[in-house]
């Protein structure tokens, strides 16, 4: 009998997977009763804090290439959820917004989902933020920004 060693990269990636998986699957139940799909949803999050965003920056938090997000977002301008605005301070570029009606439909999105999303209990969701964070850091090559 062999016995594996806990550090293996493959465990880690297939639990991971999984997660998020069952995770995006969940979440795809609440937003096809909206209307909405995953990468819409991310995008839609994104904006919610009424920040507005340079596309690029979109593109990189979403996971989409600059293309694929240009076509989401033109179908987002088409359903009055979304708004492009030159940036003030570099004419050059074009900042991201959500309009009232996506305001309204982004609120509508995040309640469902909240209602629906499974509740870890004492702490743990606080604990699995901190080390997902740290991974992240951590293949990035940053310094960990959490101390556990």
């Amino acid at each position: 009998m062999t016995t594996r060693s806990p550090r293996r990269p493959q465990d880690l990636m297939q639990l991971l997977t999984r997660a998020e998986r069952l995770a995006a699957r969940r979440q795809q139940s609440v937003l096809d009763e909206e209307g909405c799909s995953l990468d819409a949803w991310r995008v839609l999050a994104l904006l919610s804090d009424g920040e507005g965003h340079h596309m690029t920056a979109v593109a990189e938090a979403v996971f989409l290439p600059p293309a694929t997000l240009t076509k989401l977002v033109d179908h987002l301008v088409d359903q009055n959820l979304v708004h492009r605005r030159v940036d003030p301070l570099d004419r050059r570029r074009i900042l991201a917004h959500l309009t009232p009606r996506g305001q309204t439909y982004w609120r509508r999105l995040d309640r469902e989902i909240r209602a629906q999303w499974p509740v870890l209990n004492d702490g743990d969701d606080e604990l699995l933020r901190a080390l997902l964070d740290r991974l992240v850091d951590t293949l990035d090559g940053s310094p960990a920004q959490s101390s556990l």
